[in-house]
């Protein structure tokens, strides 16, 4: 795949940069006064030396000495006012930008995740963005103020003696061609850097989650052994790009220099020849400084321009990835009153990561308002493959689900979804507080709601027992509290969420009996307003439900109450012996 030019990719940006126009356009001003200030010091310079020093004159020498020290003044403000700009600006941006890449990360259906690594998704919302603010405050600014010097220094060049600016032109070829040449491997290799530092971010974070496994199994010096490849790898690309970067400014500056020297020994000539006044030698001589400064300046700016193109295509692959899990552009309403009746119509679903492994083969089922249907069946007969297409994490390969009659993927997926709970065999707890957690289902509730969900949840004697109580911290994913009780969180959390239709998804196959006996009781009043899908592994839990289905490879191989299913599913009796009876 062919990468976008560095133009190209700033061109991306500036949908960020749009609300600031006009701090953009105050900054390009003072950085033109800025520019102009620094030109004007060479002629300044020139005054000092051909009417001050030259005529001896003590005092024309005094009056332009203070005419160049109010345009360093002025130089000093403009330069002031451009730096604090430009950086607000630089801020505001990277904002925007990490908003918005955190934005359309999260409504990436999981098949976008099942293929990345979090810490690499990580490092792009981190350091990529950082590169980037770097660029906008910092490379930038220095590129744009770079130019204005050349155009202005050129113009002052040639106005103070043509035949010298042309000895000054003849040698930008010769820094111009490898700042462009080795420029496209500095791109190249700072692309790489940023790849292997971000395998290195995502092993970092997978290792870091999984700390205690990590531990349990005394895998640190493997793990460490695993990040510093990683790192190695970085390293070794990083130095092939310092190496050239130190090359390149070594050979800018050899002949940036050489060529100063040479057009000032052309000068002197003149000087001594009568052709030339010393002021103007030495306001020709700034002004060659300052073309060449701006002309070597762009060999380091090309190696920072080159890791921030190389930030902004990683940004852009995240930008540019299509949300397939998306709201139509006029979404059907949502029935009134909604009953929570379903229909999934002759569902065939592959995993993307698997498209010839189909988990679901033309799939038919109808499960009436409120009713409670558990899902039983071998792994990998499908059972959590309809939750998810059921959740709209997934578009089915063919087929559609309906709710009351309506086509699922005609509805807004935020509506959709905001009549559904789910609660799983190892529900996400957030390191918040214990209300936090519970408030998710319903960011509007107050705090009475909230307890009154814990209480129907059978949670609240545990909470009040805890050091704060509904405001104690739970730790990074609740460690401090056990499995038990974070399910009666989660089911608290639907409770507060007054769900049409609630899943629940092996939520007691890891419990001991009295968490079981707990749970059971508070789902059994969340499911009498409400139509109950659950996969199971418990007898105790599926014997509760209105009717069972038995999954096999993808198809329903029965359909019936427990006892039904008994006489006439042998793969029902072989689940029951070998599952459902664990734990009961």
């Amino acid at each position: 795949m062919t990468k976008p030019k560095t133009a190209s990719l700033f061109k991306a940006v500036s949908p960020y940069l749009a609300p600031y126009k006009g701090r953009m356009i105050l900054a390009l001003l003072a950085m033109v006064v800025a520019a102009a200030t620094v030109l004007a010091v060479g002629q300044g310079m020139r005054l000092v030396v051909d009417q001050g020093f030259a005529a001896h004159n003590q005092e024309l020498l005094s009056q332009w000495s203070w005419l160049l020290f109010v345009i360093i003044l002025v130089m000093a403000g403009a330069s002031f006012t451009r730096s604090n700009l430009l950086s607000n600006i630089g801020e505001g941006m990277v904002r925007r930008l990490r908003e918005a890449v955190y934005a359309h990360l999260l409504r990436l259906s999981p098949a976008y995740y099942d293929v990345r690594q979090t810490g690499s998704l990580l490092s792009g919302l981190t350091a990529d963005t950082t590169l980037i603010q770097t660029v906008f405050t910092g490379v930038l600014p220095v590129a744009l103020r770079n130019f204005i010097m050349l155009v202005g220094g050129l113009f002052m060049l040639f106005l103070t003696s043509t035949k010298l600016s042309l000895y000054v032109l003849a040698g930008v070829p010769l820094i111009l061609l490898p700042i462009i040449t080795l420029g496209r491997k500095l791109r190249l290799y700072s692309r790489q850097v940023q790849d292997h530092l971000a395998e290195a971010s995502a092993h970092l974070s997978e290792s870091l989650q999984a700390v205690r496994t990590v531990q349990a199994f005394g895998r640190e010096a493997f793990e460490q052994q695993q990040f510093a490849r990683n790192n190695q790898k970085a390293l070794l690309v990083a130095a092939k790009r310092n190496r050239i970067r130190a090359f390149l400014a070594a050979m800018v500056i050899s002949l940036v220099f050489g060529g100063v020297t040479f057009v000032l020994w052309v000068g002197g000539m003149d000087v001594l020849s009568g052709t030339m006044s010393p002021g103007d030698l030495a306001g020709f001589v700034f002004y060659a400084v300052i073309v060449a400064s701006s002309v070597g300046g762009m060999a380091d700016l090309q190696g920072d321009l080159a890791k921030a193109s190389g930030a902004m295509e990683r940004l852009l692959d995240i930008l540019n990835t299509p949300a397939l899990i998306a709201s139509p552009a006029h979404p059907t309403p949502l029935p009134e009153p909604l009953t929570g009746a379903l229909s999934l119509k002759n569902l065939s679903f592959a995993y993307p990561m698997a498209p010839d492994a189909p988990t679901l083969h033309d799939f038919s089922l109808d499960i009436a308002a409120r009713e409670t249907v558990a899902f039983v069946g071998r792994s990998g007969a499908g059972k959590s493959t309809i939750f998810s297409l059921l959740q709209r994490f997934y578009n089915p390969s063919s087929g559609q689900i309906t709710l009351d009659g309506v086509p699922i993927q005609q509805l807004a997926v935020g509506a959709y979804r905001g009549v559904l709970a789910t609660v799983s065999q190892e529900p996400f707890i957030f390191a918040g507080s214990v209300a936090d957690n519970i408030r998710y289902g319903n960011l509007a509730a107050d705090d009475a709601a909230v307890i009154a969900a814990a209480k129907a949840a059978y949670a609240d004697a545990f909470i009040t027992a805890l050091p704060e109580g509904y405001n104690t911290s739970l730790g990074e994913k609740g460690v401090r509290i056990s499995v038990g009780q974070k399910q009666r969180i989660a089911i608290a959390r639907a409770f507060l969420r007054h769900p049409t239709i609630l899943l629940l998804d092996e939520v007691t196959s890891s419990l001991d009996s009295l968490s079981e006996q707990h749970i059971q009781q508070a789902l059994d009043h969340l499911r009498q307003t409400c139509t109950t899908l659950i996969i199971a592994h418990r007898l105790s839990t599926v014997q509760q439900a209105d009717r069972i289905v038995v999954l096999d490879s993808g198809r329903i191989s029965a359909i019936g109450t427990h006892q039904e299913l008994l006489s006439i599913s042998s793969l029902y009796q072989e689940l029951c012996a070998l599952q459902l009876g664990k734990g009961t």
